[in-house]
């Protein structure tokens, strides 16, 4: 029988799963299996991640370049929020994680808001000093006031 993993692993992981809906223990690839069920793990701790990076970058922005504030910022700062909670809803278990994936991240959300803004790296801090509970308020944006209709 050959081993799919390698040569085709859409067609391993059906073949996968169908020895386990059929209770076939001995046919299954426990090495590859045990691995691949690892990485499920591991990829909920990067998206974690990715997404603080991105809402830490457009914070970071919103805070530093308040005249270049638009709605499209905005948006990516409340699709993002929203996004964290609904993965901390559904992975409960990092919740402990919080802190660490902030700090891991906020390295990315600082050379986001560089790169997008042409400021020099040195602009930003070099420690996140937004608290969890405020990079997650959707009543938190850091520096001046909006004075316009953006937060409409």
């Amino acid at each position: 029988m050959p081993n799919f993993y390698e040569a085709d692993f859409y067609t391993w992981t059906q073949e996968q799963a169908n020895f386990l809906r059929h209770h076939q223990w001995n046919q299954l690839d426990l090495p590859n299996l045990i691995e691949e069920i690892e990485s499920l793990g591991r990829k909920e701790h990067q998206e974690l991640r990715n997404r603080f990076s991105v809402l830490i970058g457009h914070l970071l922005k919103w805070e530093y370049q308040p005249k270049q504030r638009s709605r499209s910022w905005l948006a990516t700062i409340r699709v993002q929020r929203r996004e964290i909670l609904k993965l901390l809803n559904e992975n409960p278990s990092l919740k402990p994680y919080i802190e660490e994936a902030l700090q891991e991240s906020y390295e990315n959300g600082r050379d986001l808001a560089s790169g997008e803004t042409n400021l020099p790296l040195s602009t930003f801090p070099l420690q996140c000093l937004y608290l969890f509970e405020e990079i997650l308020s959707d009543r938190f944006y850091p520096g001046e006031p909006t004075t316009d209709d953006l937060m409409d």
